[in-house]
């Protein structure tokens, strides 16, 4: 009993520094690393991504009980859930809200009957980049040219009360909605803000300074 009462007194400040950084990362805030390239040309493989977890709910710590909603994920924002259909954790951004109706044709985003605005930025052989306008908040979208075509439309949906339509900027090589289905808003654990740091898996796992502590969003 000695021994512990010394030890505890030795490395108290250790084990409560611990013990806050571990409530912190659970219920506020956190950061996860990006294995696919899915979220291309925003988020790329190496990125480790921000994660506000109290954006939406106040989790009690260690849990996935919420205490309280403290917002809803607006359209463009890039969100991490854990997806039951898929059984892992998912990045994607938000397209569709409760009620929206959605549709894609021919790689163009139609929703509740408006047809977004895109501005290519280059277009060759391999890939088409583009900035697309989800009503005020312009982000990058990428389209493999030499991938499936597959995932370049679907009809009309209607998304229902208290789930959420998402989809990859790599539009077609991206395992969102589209396969997955809505996601529910209960599956939410937080929305992407900032890249921390990125790492170049193609060069020997060096830092990508250019990425340093980036916004994912346009400022």
């Amino acid at each position: 009993m000695n021994k512990l009462k010394q030890l505890w007194k030795t490395h108290r400040q250790l084990v409560l520094f611990i013990l806050l950084m571990s409530v912190f990362r659970s219920a506020v805030a956190d950061w996860y690393s990006v294995p696919t390239g899915s979220m291309q040309p925003t988020i790329k493989e190496g990125d480790r991504i921000v994660v506000n977890k109290m954006a939406y709910d106040l989790r009690v710590p260690f849990t996935d009980a919420s205490i309280l909603a403290t917002g809803q994920p607006s359209r463009g924002e890039i969100v991490v859930f854990e997806s039951v259909a898929a059984n892992k954790r998912l990045i994607k951004r938000v397209i569709g809200l409760p009620g929206d109706t959605v549709s894609l044709r021919n790689e163009i985003l139609f929703i509740n009957g408006q047809a977004l605005d895109y501005a290519v930025i280059s277009n060759d052989t391999q890939q088409l980049l583009a900035k697309e306008n989800l009503f005020g908040l312009v982000h990058d979208i990428r389209i493999e040219k030499t991938a499936s075509d597959k995932l370049s439309q679907f009809d009309t949906v209607t998304v229902p009360d208290n789930h959420y339509l998402v989809m990859g900027d790599n539009r077609r090589n991206s395992a969102d909605s589209r396969v997955y289905g809505f996601v529910p808003r209960d599956e939410l654990k937080g929305k992407a803000t900032r890249i921390a740091f990125s790492v170049d898996y193609d060069d020997y796992y060096l830092p990508r300074k250019e990425r340093f502590f980036t916004s994912l969003y346009a400022e």
